[in-house]
């Protein structure tokens, strides 16, 4: 059963910022830079000082510009995104990758939204009986919401590793390590079902960073070594009983056909003293663990 969790809803969501190829800005850059650096060249060279002086300030405002033009531009690998803000507000998310170009005066947050894997310690805790145990999972996860993963949280990374151990636990605590009741999962026969619902929670629990778990499994999942040994005989002792119950059951099943057999073929006419020898004999026969002993009756069964 997930655990209902009360999250604060998201402040911010994450949009698509406004922006351009870089590569047209990049060339104009480069164009009006190498502008500005002849006309100071050019204004040096000049005899008038009105004319070098006008020369020199056009030259440098043309360099100074293109500088800050450049400045917008922003390279995109695959499998990544920059997140941007202005003056300290959330303008958009850049995912389109290559060279592009922003606001110069935002500032540009690298975010990664490749596949990530994040396995927890082995972590020592209860089962449902109390019976102590020792798990530990391996989550599948990616950012799928940049801005919520940045202004939501301080740190995503270390919050979905908290959140992941927190939810091993509950889960851990919430079933039993195993079950002799089929009605009644446990973390050993269902892991399947276990897994499912710790990837339930797990993605409950990290929403609101703007992660998406895409898979979670068991890698270890072992009882505490001080009881390891006692839970062991146990689980032997259970097993010879499970063997037991199945050779009683074959075994009164063959008594009752041969029982059956004998009676329809008219093979002996048996009284119910007589069938219960008969019975006896072939249950011991049939559910003891050692090898039969015959014994030659001389006699009667009555002598």
């Amino acid at each position: 059963m997930t655990e209902h969790l009360d999250l604060p809803a998201p402040q911010v969501r994450e949009r698509i910022a406004r922006g351009a190829s870089g590569w047209p800005v990049l060339f104009l850059s480069v164009l009006v830079l190498i502008a500005g650096v002849v006309l100071v060249i050019a204004g040096a060279r000049q005899d008038s000082a009105a004319v070098v002086a006008a020369l020199v300030a056009l030259g440098a405002v043309l360099v100074l510009g293109a500088l800050i033009v450049a400045a917008g531009l922003t390279p995109v690998a695959p499998g990544e995104a920059r997140v941007l803000q202005l003056l300290g507000r959330y303008t958009g998310t850049v995912r389109t990758d290559g060279l592009r170009w922003v606001n110069p005066l935002t500032a540009r947050r690298k975010v990664s939204t490749r596949i990530r894997n994040h396995e927890t310690d082995v972590l020592k805790v209860n089962d449902a009986d109390g019976n102590p145990i020792e798990i530990a999972a391996v989550v599948v996860w990616q950012v799928e919401d940049t801005a919520r993963a940045v202004f939501e949280v301080d740190d995503f990374i270390e919050f979905v590793a908290i959140q992941t151990e927190t939810a091993v636990r509950h889960i851990a605590n919430s079933y039993s390590y195993d079950s002799h009741d089929t009605a009644r999962m446990s973390l050993r026969d269902n892991a399947d079902e276990i897994t499912a619902r710790l990837s339930e929670e797990i993605g409950v629990r990290v929403a609101a960073a703007g992660v998406k778990i895409v898979e979670s499994r068991l890698t270890r999942l072992a009882y505490s070594p001080e009881i390891a040994h006692a839970m062991l005989r146990r689980q032997q002792a259970n097993a010879i009983v499970a063997a037991r119950a199945r050779i009683v059951e074959g075994a009164v099943g063959m008594v009752e056909m041969a029982l059956l057999r004998l009676a329809e073929n008219h093979v002996v006419d048996l009284d119910e003293e007589r069938k219960a020898a008969m019975v006896s004999n072939l249950l011991v026969v049939l559910c003891g663990d050692r090898d039969a002993q015959p014994v030659v009756n001389a006699g009667t069964l009555y002598n």
